[in-house]
């Protein structure tokens, strides 16, 4: 049993943790850590499926929070749970925050994470080939960066993990933060993430519509018109880049709605989206029953 999980038996009791167990990304210290406080300790939140349900197909959930905070329930959690109804394992991200770490320690996290759940994919009973990657606002910038920054892992690397690729098999962003250059940004997270004058350099390369490649995964976008925090123009550009890189990609930009709304279960009209969500990974072949392939 991982040491992290064995230590939350002792404090949680063995059946919460078994439901629900937590994995230490880097459990000798992540890279960079400048403490060994829970702020230093990226972990994954394991959430699976019953196993007569599981498609093989799995997601890191990336909460939102400006870079500075974490939405861990309603953009964490509860999507964990939607996607378990769907068959899908979910993965949820506690990644390094502003002020204590800037870039890269999310992006590492979300590669770990990435690599991680690849690794280990056969204890899980997932396949290494469908892992995504989901973000919600800021959390949707570290979704976006992980399928643009990625790579085929380190074949001379001493840790197993780090021999695994992190390029994500697909994408989902939901109100998702992307450019740091136009006047569309959220200057909250780039501020959190970068700094307050960062080198023009970093934020072009953390510009993610400006990285999108041939390989950047199949996509899926979910933004509303008059969101007031993060424009929807962020998504708009994305998938205009998508696009042009021949990329498959499917984006649903509803007329109303405020900025945080989660799976939105309590918003009349906004309520369907999950909905366009699974139809889209059912279209991609990511919710077929494993014992059917």
């Amino acid at each position: 049993m991982n040491v992290a999980i064995l230590a939350l038996c002792l404090v949680l009791g063995a059946d919460q943790v078994e439901k629900h167990p937590v994995i230490t990304l880097w459990p000798d210290g992540a890279p960079g850590a400048v403490g060994k406080e829970e702020a230093d300790i990226p972990t994954l939140n394991v959430f699976l499926p019953p196993a007569d349900k599981a498609t093989g197909a799995a997601c890191i959930i990336c909460p939102g929070g400006g870079y500075g905070a974490l939405a861990s329930s309603y953009e964490g959690n509860e999507p964990a749970e939607f996607l378990n109804k769907l068959g899908v394992a979910g993965f949820v991200l506690k990644y390094r925050l502003a002020p204590r770490y800037r870039h890269p320690a999310p992006m590492l996290d979300a590669q770990r994470a990435l690599r991680t759940v690849r690794a280990n994919a056969k204890d899980y009973g997932i396949d290494p080939k469908k892992i995504g990657i989901w973000g919600f606002s800021a959390g949707g910038h570290l979704a976006s960066t992980a399928g643009t920054h990625f790579d085929d892992g380190n074949a001379d690397a001493k840790d197993p993990i780090e021999k695994v690729s992190c390029r994500p098999d697909f994408l989902i962003l939901s109100y998702p933060v992307i450019t740091f250059t136009e006047i569309t940004k959220h200057a909250g997270s780039r501020d959190n993430l970068l700094g307050k004058n960062p080198d023009e350099k970093l934020v072009e390369n953390l510009s993610n519509e400006r990285q999108v490649t041939d390989k950047t995964p199949p996509t899926f976008l979910f933004h509303t018109n008059d969101d007031p925090v993060v424009p929807a123009e962020n998504s708009v550009l994305f998938y205009l880049a998508l696009k042009k890189a021949k990329v498959p990609a499917e984006m649903h930009i509803y007329e109303k709605g405020r900025h945080g709304v989660g799976l939105a279960q309590k918003e009349p009209a906004l309520s369907s989206w999950p909905g366009r969500l699974a139809d889209w990974l059912k279209g991609r072949g990511l919710l077929e029953a494993a014992n059917k392939k």
